[in-house]
């Protein structure tokens, strides 16, 4: 039986994305399950990956990307007695989502509801449950509190906003203009970073005070201003470097803002804390903890709590493409691989 998987076959831009095409199924070894993969996320990790500047990713090109996936278990390998075939399940596996069908361990992979939209479903893994972490297991926030999220219009962005409204937060986001519908939408403030300083809109928002927490994806230059939108008891969560991989800032002022969020700012006695979010950091320290939280999601999806931003569904071969708009910024919420599609 043919299948198909989409590699890159060396770091650098989309042009390196490849589709293989196999002429024979894999077969899981003792404690794997096979699994045939319905959708795969896709985002900004997944071109930093793509760029060789992911530093969790040890493995050269060739290989398949694909951060995170969900799909239904396929064939079960010897031992293997908490799955049956036709079970929903989903991963996190940084690479290899890209892909029709793919063999992981069983330990690995996280049961799911059944009759999930499988577009949404994958939107739990790395996006909502990077939002979801943030707000709960980095800050302490309480119903009523103003948080400021960067980069509000993409994959994380809008997870935040739907998951800080559903908090009974006030939540403000900083997006291009084209994107502020999408922002709207999910009850959040607008900001207008191309024109507006967000700064100084904070503080004529919250009277000079500052918001309980601020959420940057975006580096080191603006960790700076973005810890002056923090109040007193606040934190500032990085958990990026968008403008190290666009190439707008460097390598060493990267460090230095590392330098200053890790353990300069949290020195001051200012009242307010600073620290940086890794999903994968994390799931390797607290993998309970993980699928804890994946599984809250999965149940909130289940009961239609949520309804990600899915920007578009495309078949998997289309994966090139969807990483030139990535490139460009012209995504407003989260393009899902259909990966049984191919053409």
């Amino acid at each position: 039986m043919q299948w198909k998987h989409v590699d890159i076959s060396a770091f650098g831009g989309p042009e390196n994305i490849k589709v293989i095409t196999e002429d024979t199924l894999p077969q899981p070894a003792s404690g794997q399950v096979r699994v045939k993969v319905l959708t795969a996320g896709t985002g900004f990790t997944d071109t930093v990956i793509r760029q060789g500047q992911y530093v969790d990713v040890k493995d050269k090109p060739p290989f398949t990307l694909g951060y995170d996936w969900f799909g239904l278990i396929d064939a079960v390998g010897s031992g293997v007695t908490q799955f049956k075939v036709g079970d929903p399940v989903a991963d996190m596996s940084v690479i290899g989502g890209y892909t029709q069908y793919l063999c992981v361990d069983a330990e690995r992979v996280i049961p799911c509801p059944e009759g999930l939209n499988p577009a949404s479903a994958v939107c739990m893994i790395l996006s909502y449950t990077t939002a979801y972490q943030m707000l709960t297991r980095e800050c302490s926030l309480k119903s009523g509190d103003s948080i400021l999220v960067h980069a509000a219009g993409g994959a994380v962005g809008t997870a935040l906003l739907e998951l800080g409204r559903e908090m009974g937060l006030k939540v403000y986001g900083t997006a291009s203009k084209g994107k502020h519908c999408l922002v709207k939408h999910y009850g959040a403030i607008p900001i207008d970073y191309h024109n507006e300083d967000f700064v100084e809109r904070i503080a004529q928002e919250t009277g000079g005070k500052g918001v309980q927490a601020v959420f940057d994806t975006i580096g080191g230059k603006y960790w700076s201003r973005s810890y002056r939108c923090v109040a007193k008891g606040g934190k500032l969560v990085g958990f990026g470097a968008l403008q190290v991989t666009t190439g707008e800032e460097k390598i060493p002022s990267l460090l230095f803002g590392f330098l200053k969020l890790l353990a300069l700012w949290p020195m001051l006695p200012d009242g307010k804390s600073s620290g940086f979010y890794n999903i994968q950091t994390r799931r390797g320290k607290k993998p309970e903890e993980f699928k804890e939280d994946v599984a809250t999601l999965m149940q909130w999806l289940k009961q239609e709590r949520l309804k990600p931003a899915v920007a578009a569904i495309r078949p998997l071969t289309d994966a090139a493409d969807v990483h030139r708009q990535i490139d460009k910024g012209e995504i407003a919420g989260k393009v899902i691989l259909d990966c049984q599609q191919t053409d």
